[in-house]
């Protein structure tokens, strides 16, 4: 039972990784059956190097994710515990992994965005004067076109009198 309490209090760190929260569980379990790692990976037809790396939640000692999901969800159904749960654990970390990828892209973005936002306000200031000579050019130009079709509509005018 000490051995049990000991793996309890691993269980309720907040940095552990869903694989050593599963494998604390697999393993509070295994002991309270009493069954040694050797019975139970003999039963499943597993190494009981995997059984223990799962337990331990060592995945460098570990196949693809794929096989351990599957070892995972054989000794689950062997233990008899909720195999849904361990599943949606072991689902758990993926998600967060995805999470935090998306939380850095996201802030990369925001960064680059505001880089591209943050405008030269002496630029502006330029734009200000160059828009206003422009508009008065044009003003100018446009006023004597005007002026022009105006004496001309007058000037006919007179004529046909």
């Amino acid at each position: 039972m000490k051995e049990i309490k000991s793996v309890s209090g691993i269980n309720n760190k907040g940095g552990d990784s869903s694989l050593k929260r599963i494998g604390n569980f697999i393993k509070e379990s295994r002991l309270s059956k009493n069954q040694s790692i050797e019975e139970l990976a003999s039963d499943l037809k597993i190494g009981a190097h995997q059984l223990e790396a799962i337990e331990e939640g060592n995945e460098e000692k570990l196949p693809e994710k794929v096989f351990i999901k599957a070892m995972i969800r054989r000794i689950s159904q062997k233990l008899k515990l909720d195999t849904e749960f361990l599943m949606d654990e072991f689902k758990t970390e993926r998600k967060e992994v995805k999470i935090e990828e998306i939380v850095e892209e996201v802030s990369k973005k925001n960064y680059k965005t505001r880089q591209s936002k943050n405008f030269n306000p002496l630029g502006f200031l330029l734009l200000i004067p160059n828009s206003l000579v422009l508009l008065l050019h044009y003003g100018i130009i446009l006023s004597s076109i005007f002026q022009e079709e105006d004496h001309g509509f007058y000037l006919k005018v007179k004529v046909e009198m």
